[in-house]
């Protein structure tokens, strides 16, 4: 018998440590040659580790959330043959990419919010936590116990009595007679703490202590016990971006109201034509606007490298796409979003979507973005104030549409006062103030809120 000793490969993107976020084999286990034993987690995939022999693992590296450094041994395997070195085995194929830095969006093609990547479902990796067994779980001093009775006797009182104890009905008046029947309490089962009729006391008694016997009044809470979940994989890595995002970036937040009644009404149009195309959503037709004007306020499409004093302005629009998932928060990316249609775009916005859900995203498909869109969809509140998905400089944030009563301008109106239904969406941009004034960041929302509310120039050269 001899012992391979499997160590952690180079996985590429010049990493110098991956975090367990799964083991598929336990100590003791017998493995065959390329079976799966561990996902791994580098900031931008998780990727699996397969044995490059047969054999039974007697050594793992540790435990889920750990962290194990390139060339370190990560699984010791017993073989029947001579012991290797495992440090010509090459790197494995990356299959799940995950990214995590920014707050999220939910829609029913794209789910807008920003993070990043995620890790197949039922592979107990990605970036969902998880919920420790008890025999992992710190020990706990025990919870007080519930008091016996509903009231506590006193060292020289009598007991308080219930209408069983006394073999026969309690007298109560009927207005705790009525209490006690719309609550469903049987009067019967009730202490009394002062001679032989029930009070409202007594009854509130009975309630606060649930009856004694599993009794549970109506509309109230029963109370849960404590658990601990382990902050690893995808959730460690949006908490850990998430904070060097706010740590490292002076945000400010910029929120203007749009109409959005012709924009709507010209997606009406266009989705009762679309024939065999996708149906359009209002995020098509917003980024379509965002690439239009993008070009004369190039320092938003832009990325700040802060430790070498370096603002990129680019070119092209590389527009992130937040979305939620069940592992996580995710932000593919839409390549040269300037030069695709709405059609296009919403092609690309449900395949990537569906991407996203599957944990089948590429490495390409992630990261390197020039600007994020995020959208909370019908459940985008009045404001919101996304988080910038770093080392990008903005991040624009569409809120839900509503309907409200607007007045109608003098000279639409004609004679007196007029008012008319309109559809209304606050529009919030967060920008780097390092890298953007306020002034630019305004001076943008409202050259973008001139073509959504006259969309018809969404389609002029």
């Amino acid at each position: 018998m001899a012992r391979f000793t499997f160590k952690l490969p180079d996985i590429g993107e010049g990493i110098s440590e991956a975090e367990i976020v799964a083991w598929h084999v336990q100590v003791g286990d017998r493995v065959e040659e390329d079976q799966q034993l561990a996902d791994m987690m580098t900031d931008k995939a998780t990727v699996e580790m397969e044995s490059p022999v047969a054999g039974v693992v007697v050594e793992r590296a540790g435990e889920v959330g750990d962290q194990v450094s390139i060339g370190a041994p990560l699984v010791v395997i017993e073989t029947d043959g001579e012991g290797a070195d495992a440090a010509d085995v090459p790197p494995p194929v990356q299959e799940d990419t995950l990214e995590a830095e920014n707050p999220g969006v939910e829609e029913s093609q794209i789910l807008p919010g920003t993070g990043r990547g995620t890790a197949p479902a039922g592979r107990g990796g990605g970036g969902t936590p998880r919920t420790l067994p008890a025999e992992e779980l710190p020990p706990a001093a025990a919870p007080p116990a519930e008091p016996p009775l509903h009231h506590q006797p006193s060292a020289d009182g009598p007991p308080p009595r219930s209408g069983e104890d006394l073999g026969r009905p309690v007298l109560a008046s009927p207005a705790v007679r009525a209490r006690a029947r719309d609550l469903g309490v049987d009067l019967a089962r009730v202490r009394v703490a002062e001679g032989d009729r029930i009070r409202h006391a007594d009854l509130d008694a009975f309630l606060r202590y649930g009856g004694g016997d599993g009794y549970h009044p109506p509309h109230v809470s029963r109370a849960r016990d404590d658990e601990q979940v382990r902050v690893i994989g995808m959730r460690r890595r949006i908490a850990e971006n998430m904070a060097a995002a706010k740590r490292h970036i002076p945000h400010f937040t910029y929120v203007e109201e749009i109409e959005v009644t012709a924009l709507e009404a010209l997606r009406a149009q266009l989705n009762a034509r679309r024939g065999e195309r996708p149906k359009l959503t209002l995020l098509p037709l917003l980024i379509v606007a965002l690439c239009r004007t993008l070009p004369d306020f190039p320092m938003l499409n832009a990325r700040y490298d802060d430790e070498a004093g370096v603002v990129t302005r680019h070119g092209r629009v590389h527009l992130g796409m937040a979305a939620q998932t069940d592992a996580g928060l995710t932000v593919p990316v839409i390549r040269d979003a300037q030069d695709r249609n709405v059609w296009q775009l919403a092609t690309e916005i449900a395949r990537l979507a569906a991407a996203a859900r599957a944990g089948k995203l590429r490495p390409d498909e992630l990261g390197n973005g020039t600007i994020t869109l995020t959208s909370l969809g019908p459940l985008g509140g009045i404001a919101t104030t996304p988080v910038i998905n770093r080392p990008e400089v903005a991040i624009i944030g569409p809120n839900k549409i509503v309907e409200r009563p607007v007045f109608v301008a003098p000279e639409e109106a004609g004679r007196g006062d007029a008012i008319r239904r309109a559809k209304l969406m606050n529009l919030s941009i967060s920008c780097d103030h390092r890298v953007v004034d306020g002034h630019d960041a305004a001076s943008f929302v409202q050259a973008l809120k001139g073509l959504i509310e006259a969309p018809a120039l969404l389609f002029v050269d």
